[in-house]
């Protein structure tokens, strides 16, 4: 399988990012993956064509930032995208755990796990009207404050920004608390690509990396232009309703001169939808990472 990153600089979302040097984004990788886990499925696992996917994990770690980088012209990826499991019931394929590996212009660029099921659209519609049904659904007041600035997450444009109010609380032994609100647009096109009845993935991933690079700015005073999302692991736990108020929670460790860890829970009114842990790497050169450290502007 091939693809090519370098469609991606004609999208305002994969595109639109502060980080110097600038470097494809991790998560355009996570989205060729995640395709991959579905061509796959139709193609050789034997999910029929009516099914509905759910993926319970997905695990990426950047193998070499300097493959990353973006040069004059667009980039050529190859994927190597394996089936390590396949379950099944009643003697039929129902999900799969995928191992994969993205080498751009034949350098190792990343590496992936990937877990999934599939069921028939008619049972995922059923699922999905048990699970609503047992949620209070009604309009609720939500926080309604002003994205953050673009530069304290990465980002130029203000429509890419998916946090406001994000406030830092206490340290602990654990690290440094930092809450963010969550706004889900479904008119933007690069996360919500297609029609859903739930928060998408997407926002999820980019919920955790905005709000790891605020946690850093604040809590480390590193730049977010001098980072970028080295690896997640991510658990999706439940559905996200778009009815509910949704927050980031993270918790920061102490960095280092590569980067910085950070623990990250999505959650619906105290239930949690989705975990990850992220780690930031810096992607400056030493003697300019030096300048910017407790540099938080533009």
């Amino acid at each position: 399988m091939r693809a090519r990153p370098g469609d991606g600089r004609e999208n305002d979302y994969y595109n639109d990012h502060t980080a110097t040097p600038a470097k494809y984004d991790p998560l355009l990788l996570m989205e060729v993956l995640r395709q991959c886990g579905i061509l796959t499925a139709h193609a050789y696992v034997g999910a029929p064509a009516d099914s509905s996917f759910v993926f319970d994990s997905a695990t990426l770690r950047i193998l070499c930032a300097e493959a990353l980088t973006i040069r004059a012209r667009p980039a050529r990826a190859t994927v190597d995208f394996q089936v390590r499991e396949t379950k099944e019931r009643a003697g039929r394929p129902v999900g799969a755990t995928y191992v994969a590996r993205l080498d751009i212009e034949g350098s190792p660029a990343a590496e992936a796990v990937l877990e999934c099921r599939w069921m028939p659209r008619q049972i995922w519609g059923k699922l999905r009207e048990r699970s609503r049904s047992a949620l209070d659904l009604t309009p609720r007041a939500r926080f309604t404050g002003q994205r953050l600035p673009g530069y304290l997450v990465g980002r130029r444009s203000p429509q890419n920004v998916v946090l406001t109010g994000a406030t830092v609380g206490g340290t602990t032994g654990e690290g440094t608390a930092v809450v963010g609100h969550v706004v889900v647009d479904q008119g933007h096109l690069g996360l919500f690509d297609h029609p859903l009845d739930h928060i998408s993935g997407a926002v999820m991933f980019e919920a955790f990396r905005q709000t790891a690079l605020y946690a850093a700015s604040e809590v480390h005073g590193l730049a977010p232009r001098g980072l970028f999302l080295e690896e997640i692991e991510t658990r999706f736990v439940r559905v996200a309703e778009f009815e509910l108020p949704t927050d980031c929670r993270a918790r920061v460790g102490a960095g280092d001169e590569s980067g910085v860890s950070v623990d990250l829970e999505l959650v619906q009114e105290d239930r949690i939808a989705a975990t990850a842990r992220g780690r930031l790497g810096r992607s400056l050169v030493p003697a300019l990472a030096e300048r910017e450290t407790g540099l938080v502007h533009a």
